[in-house]
Formats: C-alpha cells, sequence, structure tokens
C-alpha cells in the first residue's frame, strides 16, 4: 500500500477537491517533489500550502502513521525538515527528533486507482495492461521502448564492468569472458563464464596458429577431457577414440606447461539440451573463431553494418565434431555453422552491448549510436516474451524493439512493478475503453 501511496502522491492521482490536515486546515499541494529512492525523506522539496503558511520542504509518506516510529524516523536528524505526513491511516501523531510535531494528511486513494493497481500485480498469465495498449498513441509506445532499450544497455553496460573488474581491466579479456558466457545460451551460461575465467589467454595466444592446440585447451579445461566427463554408454567408445586420445595427451602437454587447473565438468547441463547447444559443440565453434583472429573486441570494434558484425562471428566446427556430437558417438556429418538465429542472439547479447559499453568507457558517442543502430538492422528475437507483447497488439519491427520489451517483462511486469511503468501508468489512471487525445 505504502507503494501505492508513493505512486498516486508523485503523479497527482487524489482527488483535485479540499484536503485537509489531521487538524482541520486546508492543504494544497503545489509541487509534490523530487522522488528520493535514498536514505532520507520520500520526496523532497515539495511545495504545499497548508492553511495560510506556503511550505517548502521534505514530505514522508506511509500507509499507518505509526510507521513513523517503527522505522525510526523520531530519531533520525534527516527528517527534521518534513513538512507534511502522509499516511493512508493516520492513528498517531508524529515527532521529529527534535521535537516538532509535524502535520499530517490522510492521503485518498480512488478506488478505480486501487482497482486497477490490485488488477496489475495480481495477473500472472498475461499482463492484464494489454487492454490500454491499443489504445496509446505511437508516440507513448515508442517513447517508452527507446527509455527501456537506455535501461537495457545500462544494466548490460554494468554487468561488463563487473566483468571487466574480474578481468583486470583487460577489455578483451572481458569480450572473450561475455562472449563464451552467451555461449552458453542460457542453460550453459555460468559454466561458459567460470570456464572463461580459466583460459589464460596470454598464454593461448602462443599456440594461436594451431587449431588442434587451441581444441586441447579450450576442451580441457572445461573438464570435458576426464573420463568421467563422458557418460557410460559412451566411455569405452570414447576412450578408445584416437582423437579423444590425442587432445588428452596435448592438453596434458599444455596444462603442465602453463599451470592449468579445469573446472568441474559436473558444471555442464545436457538434460533437455539440444545436440547442437552441447559444450563439445559450442567449445570447437569457439575454439575455430579464436584460431581465426575473429573472438575480440577489436574486430567488433571495426564492424560498420550488421552484416560485417554477423561475417566475424559465423563460425563452424572442426573436422572431428562435423560427425560427432559428443566423444566416442558418430553421428551424421554435418558443418554445424553457427545457426542464423544463435548467430543474431550472439550480436545482440554479445558484440553490440560490448560495443555500447566500451563507447561508454571511452566517451565515444559514435560507437554508442552505432550500438544503436545495429540493433535496428537486426531482426528482433522470437521467443514467448515477445510473442506475448505482440498478441497484446505492440508491433515488433526489430532487435532493439524485442530487447525492450524483455527489459519490460523481466524488470517490471515479473516485479510487478507497475507504478514505475508507462503502460502501468495510463491502466491504472483507468484508460481502459477510451483512446488518447
Amino acid at each position: 500500500m505504502e507503494e501505492l501511496l508513493h505512486y498516486v502522491w508523485k503523479h497527482k492521482l487524489f482527488p483535485l477537491g479540499e484536503m485537509k490536515t489531521t487538524d482541520g486546515l486546508p492543504v494544497e499541494v503545489i509541487d509534490t517533489g523530487l522522488p528520493n529512492r535514498h536514505a532520507g525523506p520520500d520526496f523532497f522539496n515539495a511545495k504545499v500550502r497548508i492553511g495560510e503558511t506556503l511550505w517548502v520542504g521534505n514530505v514522508e509518506i506511509h500507509g499507518q502513521a505509526s510507521d513513523w516510529y517503527r522505522h525510526g524516523h523520531d530519531h533520525d536528524p534527516k527528517y527534521d525538515n518534513v513538512v507534511l505526513h502522509v499516511a493512508k491511516v493516520v492513528d498517531t501523531e508524529v515527532r521529529t527528533a527534535n521535537g516538532h510535531s509535524i502535520p499530517q494528511m490522510e492521503l485518498p486513494v480512488p478506488q478505480s486507482v486501487t482497482d486497477h493497481y490490485q488488477e496489475l500485480v495480481a495477473t500472472d498469465h498475461r499482463v492484464p495492461c494489454h487492454q490500454v495498449i491499443p489504445l496509446l498513441s505511437p508516440l507513448t509506445v515508442h517513447g517508452w521502448l527507446s527509455a527501456l532499450l537506455i535501461e537495457r544497455l545500462e544494466r548490460k553496460t554494468q554487468s561488463i564492468g563487473e566483468r571487466l573488474a574480474r578481468c583486470e581491466g583487460s577489455w578483451e579479456a572481458a569480450y572473450f569472458s561475455t562472449l563464451a558466457r552467451n555461449y552458453g545460451f542460457g542453460v550453459n551460461g555460468d559454466a561458459f563464464e567460470a570456464w572463461a575465467a580459466t583460459i589464460p589467454l596470454h598464454a593461448v595466444d602462443h599456440h594461436r596458429d594451431d587449431l588442434f592446440q587451441i581444441e586441447a585447451i579450450f576442451m580441457g579445461q572445461a573438464g570435458l577431457l576426464q573420463p568421467e566427463a563422458i557418460p557410460e554408454r559412451h566411455r569405452a567408445d570414447a576412450l578408445a577414440d584416437g582423437y579423444f586420445s590425442q587432445l588428452q595427451r596435448e592438453y596434458q602437454y599444455l596444462a603442465h606447461k602453463f599451470g592449468l587447473k579445469p573446472i568441474d565438468c559436473h558444471q555442464w547441463r545436457f538434460l533437455r539440451l539440444r545436440p547442437q547447444n552441447f559444450p563439445h559443440i559450442r567449445l570447437s565453434q569457439l575454439a575455430r573463431l579464436y584460431y581465426e583472429r575473429r573472438a575480440g573486441l577489436s574486430q567488433v570494434l571495426a564492424c560498420q553494418s550488421a552484416k560485417e558484425l554477423a561475417d566475424t562471428l559465423r563460425t563452424s566446427v572442426t573436422p572431428y565434431w562435423q560427425n560427432h556430437y559428443t566423444f566416442g558417438a558418430p553421428c551424421e556429418p554435418s558443418d554445424k555453422t553457427l545457426s542464423a538465429a544463435s548467430l543474431n542472439l550472439l550480436m545482440i547479447n554479445t558484440a553490440i552491448p560490448m560495443l555500447f559499453a566500451y563507447g561508454r568507457h571511452k566517451g565515444a558517442e559514435a560507437l554508442c549510436d552505432r550500438a544503436y543502430s545495429l540493433l535496428e538492422e537486426l531482426r528482433a528475437e522470437d521467443n514467448h516474451i515477445v510473442r506475448m507483447w505482440r498478441e497484446c497488439g505492440l508491433k515488433v519491427a526489430h532487435a532493439g524493439d524485442s530487447q525492450a520489451l524483455i527489459q519490460l517483462k523481466t524488470e517490471y511486469c515479473d516485479r510487478k512493478d507497475c507504478l514505475r511503468c508507462r503502460f502501468g501508468y495510463e491502466f491504472i489512471k483507468g484508460k481502459k475503453g477510451r483512446g488518447e487525445r
């Protein structure tokens, strides 16, 4: 309820008729103030007229007035300049740390606003604001999607920054780690990132001209050259497999040379995983990409178009894996080139966020602008979130739109954070059944 009260106060959704303090003085809200998400009063620099006096100061909001004491505001000097205490229910007088009594007002919340908010929060299977979406102007929709896209890129920039810190400031290593994580395509993302952290790129660079040695390091560090990593039904065949034995011997030599230790092979998930997503296949694709010198940030920075970016990231497996998905288990031959859908996801989730983050780091707006342009060139993702929004009447023209809508679903809808959502705002206002003017 307190969150809804904040929202009603911020947007002045309360009745415009006369409001009064608990001791009968009329209240006119001229400016609700600036919302504060940090420690201290809820709204700064509000402007309210109480009786004949114009007050400029801070406003604190609670579900019950007694929350003032439960939260310890009566001992906190930061609340001494509160000029109005707003509550759903005023059940006690409140005083500041210096002993001053604060004017209080019960905030009426229109029943329609409460009903719409409860409907938004209670819905699990489909966003109820779908009723208002078709009525919104293209400008409103475009503005909100643009803001959501910026939020998503900023969130990914923060994650890249954290990864950069773990890579001791190396942008190339941070890019490789990000690329590896997204090669897990969700299910094995954590395992791939843990694996990437064990790859000493400076050491691997000494063997970059030998694809077999790169694959040996990649497979070995993944723990996939250990017998226990092979399912029992394939273990005997794998151990008798000449290629497996060669990789094992090569990895043992390189591991001793560089002091390498593999990750636990049990981190990899195979259950209900399509064979083309097996870590063996993805690691072989990565090995080839690295061998061909197309797994670095510098290559991404040089791309001016989505086609150039796709050509940079497109890869396939090494010869052994053209007719294998795991060691010792032959299959029908295929080159197992990275699929168009997988390539699209790698550009959206790896290359473009890195381009944007690096542009922010360098203060190079041209790189950030290129990131936006590339998203508009790429086709939208096709997943259950994007399909849901399409069913709600939203046009999803390109990857920028789909990224914005994924941000909306995961950061707003799933968290029931409808009060910060532009669509939720329009719904709560009661804009059902009528169009915008």
